[in-house]
């Protein structure tokens, strides 16, 4: 009797939900904006293929659902918006970004895919196409040869894992020190049949689980802004590459523009750090120190949004509307934004879900002020080299 009735009640929540998706998606498709605010892009396929019921089933990760709202609440009283501090941020980053992640993980997959970062972009190049291109310009800057074994340093749930190896026939090892997308990141890897050529190893960035001189190569997208220190980080990536070899990364970083007196700055600065998990934004020139510091040559690099034709934040941009990448979008995040209000008022979604939303809203905002002023920059790009030899640092 009561699995008969547990299962009436999932044929109400499915049926609440497909007309709550079908309300909800419709009018928003038929917002009439301007042609000179709109970009469109009806050719390229959907960005994510994560629905409704994969966001709600996400929510929390590995946190149980029904402490998801008193992690929102830890969460946020790191961040500087609820009078948290940089330092505690620092000392506690281990609990701050697994918290982020397991909250935020399926809202990424939902909106943006496998691939968690943004990228330089061309005119008449849809986002995804972008997106791989700039995974495809690592892999060459790195000169990444058949059969090498490459590291990627905070590897999310595997989109760039996955591609680099596709597209350089390595073996591919994603760490990452959150349970929950490990998981899902290995379910994703045997779904496009690498699981024999990449893996995932569960660590922190700070102390690398690694012999020395392991890897031919070392990379990281969008993931080293998380540490806490970026020198310790950069030792330790130092550490396990062998010499000769290469590490490439884009980092999350403060431009040169940035003024630490300036209130609208930093409050662009704080909306990005509670939206995106990070203990501090560093300014490019510290992250440049720091490799030096770790021990290695730089051989090139540069913030690559300077030349992208087209602003890398223009997917969240208010003033853009999108069909293939409509959930980025001010009218797909109106949708989503309900949609998850439902699921957590009929108790699909966890109480906090809400929250969580609107910490991702603000980092929206901010990211995009961000790259308008450009004070802020997610992709400065670096290649540095470790030394065949000690001496010759």
């Amino acid at each position: 009797m009561k699995q008969q009735q547990q299962r009436g009640n999932n044929a109400i929540n499915g049926n609440v939900l497909h007309q709550l998706c079908f309300d909800l998606f419709i009018p928003a498709c038929n917002i009439c904006i301007s042609p000179q605010l709109c970009f469109w892009e009806s050719q390229e396929e959907e960005m994510s293929k994560a629905g409704a019921l994969d966001l709600a089933s996400g929510l929390g990760g590995k946190i149980d659902k029904t402490d998801v709202l008193s992690a929102v609440d830890k969460y946020e009283k790191y961040h500087v918006c609820y009078g948290g501090d940089e330092e505690a941020r620092k000392s506690n980053y281990t609990d701050m970004v697994n918290k982020y992640y397991d909250l935020v993980t399926s809202f990424y997959e939902y909106g943006w895919g496998e691939s968690f970062h943004f990228a330089p972009r061309w005119n008449g190049e849809s986002l995804r196409e972008s997106i791989k291109r700039h995974e495809h310009f690592l892999a060459l800057q790195l000169g990444l040869k058949p059969g090498q074994k490459v590291l990627d340093v905070g590897c999310g749930i595997g989109g760039p894992l996955r591609e680099i190896s596709r597209f350089s026939s390595t073996s591919v090892t994603g760490l990452n020190n959150n349970e929950y997308q490990i998981t899902r990141g290995k379910e994703l890897n045997r779904i496009a049949g690498v699981d024999k050529t990449c893996n995932f190893v569960k660590a922190d960035f700070m102390k690398l689980p690694f012999p020395e001189n392991s890897f031919d190569a070392v990379y990281a997208i969008e993931a080293t802004c998380h540490a806490p220190d970026a020198y310790g980080c950069y030792k330790e990536i130092y550490r396990v590459l062998k010499p000769g070899q290469c590490f490439a990364a884009y980092e999350w970083c403060m431009t040169d523009a940035f003024d630490p007196d300036n209130q609208e700055h930093k409050k662009i600065k704080a909306e990005i750090e509670i939206g995106d998990g990070l203990p501090d934004i560093r300014l490019t020139g510290k992250c440049l120190e720091a490799l030096k510091q770790a021990g290695f040559e730089v051989i090139w690099e540069k913030d690559l949004a300077v030349d992208s034709p087209l602003p890398w934040y223009l997917p969240l941009d208010k003033s853009r509307i999108s069909l293939s990448s409509f959930r980025l979008t001010s009218a797909g995040r109106f949708v989503t934004r309900n949609l998850v209000k439902v699921l957590e008022y009929i108790g699909v979604a966890p109480a906090g879900s809400q929250r969580v939303q609107d910490f991702l809203e603000k980092a929206a905002v901010g990211l995009v002020e961000g790259g308008k002023k450009e004070i802020f920059t997610p992709m400065y790009f670096f290649l540095a080299r470790k030394p065949l030899t000690e001496e010759s640092q």
